[in-house]
């Protein structure tokens, strides 16, 4: 894996007359966001760019969301795929027709008389390839989120349910292809791990900076542990043994199939224990749709139902963030497995909130999780050893005081919002030479 540390990676400006020529002209010191679905990443950094009196618009797709201070412009689909299209081509097909969708949302601002000098945007739906025609002199800084692979990431990583043919392999690696042309476009790239910038051709990593957004650490940090309420009624009793697990659409990608097969025994040899899972049994998720119709909370629960006791496993749905905060604090152990992919907000939040995390042994997660030292890392397909793991953290949970506080201090030291922020802003002045 290449060499990288968090806020410290090089960046390769333009420096050619063009660049030169074009920072002398005059524009506004107004900032564009772009993101399909917007604000999400960027929602504090634009709260707090117009906080300090930057002028911030925003361009999202037809479900983005607001932000207070932030006009939007939503573009909307002038028209779908084209049938009986390239099947490789479709991916590249749909960014463009958003790019173009884009584009127009673009002009609409700047018949608006708004001319950003910087925009800050997420590449990964195609939109921002063509934005250079409304805003030629725009510096660009974009969110760099994952570079896909058709081997050696999450596509042939677990072919327990979805075995990848030719075609699932060849369309991993172009769906890349609009997204390629978007970062030849950068001024500058910003990417929250290790891991994730590991994934971007290295023909880019001069202009790579490694920013995690972070959470807030003043409100997600360790607390007391209290009786913990759940949806539907149920209490659990402050100081039982309670397993913890957050993933928001309920499937493979993240773990939910080996965290199930490892209830039986746990359950066998610890029955007061609990397990609370967080997150919507309806979503489609990264993993894809489930087979045959059904959810994937279905499918994992396959082959379970006469070994569980599904009494002491809850699924709670979706819940406030307040809630979840109070059940990462009443937790044992906090159980996060993921496929080579994306590192959830989750992971940062556990640890933050002091939690003993037990963890998968795979590249997002071991940028974050030392095995020993600030939680465990296991295989990610050995049962028995998370059922081993979470029983002695039933168990015994005193022996894991030093690894939550080490947790804590890890994220202190990588998922502090306040350096991501500080991060962001030094960067911001320095490739829009803009004063914040």
């Amino acid at each position: 894996m290449p060499s990288f540390s968090y806020a410290s990676a090089s960046r390769a400006a333009k420096g050619d007359s063009a660049t030169a020529a074009r920072q002398k002209q005059a524009m506004s010191a107004g900032v564009l966001f772009v993101h399909m679905g917007f604000p999400a990443q960027f929602r504090d950094l634009a709260g707090q760019l117009v906080a300090r009196g930057i002028d911030c618009r925003a361009i999202g797709g037809p479900d983005a969301g607001g932000l207070d201070g932030v006009p939007i412009e939503r573009w909307s689909y002038f028209r779908g795929s084209a049938p009986g299209i390239f099947p490789l081509a479709t991916r590249a097909e749909a960014d463009l027709v958003r790019a173009r969708a884009a584009l127009e949302a673009a002009r609409r601002l700047k018949a608006q008389a708004f001319e950003p000098r910087l925009i800050i945007a997420h590449p990964g739906w195609g939109e921002t390839v063509l934005l250079h025609e409304a805003f030629p002199n725009a510096r660009v800084i974009l969110f760099h989120e994952f570079f896909y692979a058709g081997r050696g990431l999450d596509i042939d990583f677990d072919t327990e349910f979805i075995q990848p043919d030719e075609a699932g392999i060849l369309a991993g690696t172009t769906k890349n292809a609009v997204m390629a042309l978007a970062y030849t476009q950068a001024d500058a790239i910003v990417t929250p791990t290790v891991f994730q910038a590991s994934t971007l051709p290295a023909v880019f990593h001069s202009r790579l900076q490694i920013i995690h957004e972070g959470v807030d650490l003043q409100a997600v940090r360790p607390g007391p542990s209290r009786a913990l309420a759940l949806p539907g009624g149920a209490v659990l009793a402050s100081g039982a043994p309670i397993i913890t697990h957050v993933n928001r659409n309920l499937e493979p990608m993240r773990g939910l199939h080996i965290l199930l097969r490892a209830l039986p025994r746990l359950q066998a040899d610890v029955p007061d224990a609990h397990t609370v899972i967080v997150g919507s049994p309806n979503a489609r998720g990264y993993s894809g749709p489930a087979p045959e119709g059904r959810t994937w909370k279905d499918v994992c629960l396959d082959g379970l139902e006469d070994r569980l006791d599904l009494t002491r496993v809850h699924f709670t749905g979706p819940l406030p963030h307040g809630r979840m905060l109070e059940a990462l604090r009443a937790s044992s152990a906090h159980v996060y497995y993921t496929y080579p992919f994306v590192l959830s907000w989750s992971l940062a939040e556990a640890m933050a909130a002091g939690c003993y995390v037990i963890g998968s042994d795979t590249a997002p997660v071991r940028d974050a999780i030392s095995d020993g030292e600030n939680g465990r890392l296991l295989d990610f397909f050995d049962v028995d050893a998370l059922s081993g793991a979470l029983i002695d953290a039933c168990r015994e949970p005193l022996d894991k005081a030093p690894l939550r506080l080490a947790a804590r201090a890890t994220a202190e030291a990588m998922f502090d919002r306040q350096a991501g922020l500080r991060g962001w802003l030094a960067l911001i002045a320095e490739v829009g030479e803009i004063a914040v």
